[in-house]
């Protein structure tokens, strides 16, 4: 089967690789049908690793993806051939003490899709995972809407985990995927007014006309001080969705005395750092997110329920045999593209 590889920075080839088979009575064997290019992947693409997680050549990427399963084990019951499900990527051991607490997403031995050292990624004509990280969708969702519930998912956890009592006035700095998914969401957690902020105009023109109150550009206006003067108290959460020493900054200072700082997005840099005098002598609580952890069965039926919608985030489809230009795409933020989606 043919299967796309990074084979060295920002260099990716279509490689010939044999077609995985069921080995567990529980796999599924799927063929893949729509992935889409997350910004981790891009960050694989032009570093070759992502934190501590280290890119050996050739190495497949991906994680956002939905299917058509091929092939059940024997002892697979509630998925068949034919179905339509949205793939979760990340595969959990449900034995060790995390996934027992419930926290299936920071598992001892989770195995991720795409990720260097755990599993190879989802840019291929076919792949086996467990059944219990696919989800059927059938006619519920179209296919490129379920591979939209990966990162809608992360919004949706993030939102969960930012929202509260007196929590009605957010910033989401960043407005990609992950932050236009982070504002949907938080709209139907209780979100009143939202503030965003990006250095693309039509990002933050995506996110006005989505539904934020106030938009505005670091590179062209102080933030800050512009926020400040709409909210002179400060607002209850800041969602950092861009993943930048400059974002955090700016989020402690817009923050109200025992505000929230939710962490969504990924930094290249192996540090961050903040301000311990504005984060002790207000009192805010930092929340660290990783990924999502069980929100994807809810993220299906707010999708099909049309109780909101992911559709608008979608602004390049491509053939699976274009998939290189996709990434080149995406990487230079060319084309207004928000989220670009490769079509097998």
């Amino acid at each position: 089967m043919k299967a796309l590889a990074l084979t060295g920075l920002k260099k990716l080839e279509f490689l010939e690789v044999p077609k995985p088979k069921i080995v567990k009575d529980t796999d599924v064997l799927l063929k893949i049908a729509v992935v889409g290019v997350c910004g981790s992947d891009v960050h694989y693409y032009e570093t070759g690793r992502v934190g501590s997680q280290v890119v050996t050549y050739p190495y497949l990427i991906g994680h956002e993806c939905s299917a058509i399963v091929e092939q059940v084990g024997k002892d697979v019951k509630s998925i068949k051939p034919g179905d339509r499900v949205v793939v979760e990527p990340a595969v959990s051991c449900y034995n060790c003490d995390q996934c027992k607490m419930g926290r299936e997403n920071t598992c001892r031995n989770l195995s991720f899709l795409g990720t260097p050292g755990q599993g190879d990624g989802c840019l291929c004509e076919y792949m086996v995972m467990p059944q219990e990280c696919c989800l059927v969708i059938n006619d519920k969702l179209t296919l490129i809407q379920a591979a939209l519930c990966e990162p809608f998912t992360i919004g949706l956890y993030a939102a969960k985990q930012g929202q509260g009592n007196y929590r009605d006035k957010i910033a989401i700095l960043g407005s990609g995927p992950i932050g236009l998914s982070t504002m949907t969401a938080a709209g139907i957690k209780g979100a009143k007014k939202v503030y965003m902020t990006d250095k693309l105009d039509y990002r933050l023109n995506i996110a006005k006309k989505q539904g934020a109150d106030w938009t505005g550009n670091p590179d062209r206006i102080d933030i800050v001080e512009q926020i400040k003067k709409l909210e002179p108290l400060g607002v209850d959460v800041v969602y950092e969705c861009a993943g930048q020493q400059s974002t955090i900054d700016q989020a402690l200072e817009i923050l109200r005395p025992g505000g929230k700082l939710v962490l969504v997005g990924i930094p290249r840099e192996s540090r961050i750092s903040f301000s311990i005098d504005f984060a002790r002598r207000k009192e805010i609580t930092i929340v660290n997110i990783r990924r999502q952890n069980r929100t994807t069965e809810e993220s299906i039926e707010l999708i099909a329920e049309k109780k909101v919608n992911v559709d608008f985030m979608v602004t390049h489809k491509f053939p699976f045999s274009d998939a290189i230009k996709a990434f080149e795409l995406v990487a230079d933020y060319n084309d207004g593209v928000v989220k670009a989606m490769v079509e097998f």
